[in-house]
């Protein structure tokens, strides 16, 4: 199964890793650093010229791989066809 990130970006889902908020998860200094490392590593990729709603972290041939999209989690979450446990 594949998951459409936006602007015609696919992956698939078994290589996803985590789909976090932006609005929340860079609250966290750590996650602010980790952000800035994956971008000194060349690891971000930014799917679209404005703001993040989301950030999608993926397992590519071994290495990580930072997707930044417009999308919100809510939205990614109903394209994968996941649900949250109650």
């Amino acid at each position: 199964m594949y998951l459409h990130l936006g602007q015609d970006v696919v992956v698939p889902a078994d290589s996803i890793l985590g789909i976090y908020d932006m609005d929340t998860a860079t609250w966290s200094r750590h996650t602010r650093a980790f952000l800035s490392a994956m971008e000194r590593r060349g690891r971000v990729i930014a799917l679209f010229d404005d703001l993040p709603k989301s950030c999608i972290l993926c397992e590519e041939g071994g290495e990580p791989a930072l997707y930044l999209s417009q999308l919100s989690t809510a939205t990614l979450l109903r394209r994968s066809g996941q649900t949250i446990p109650d």
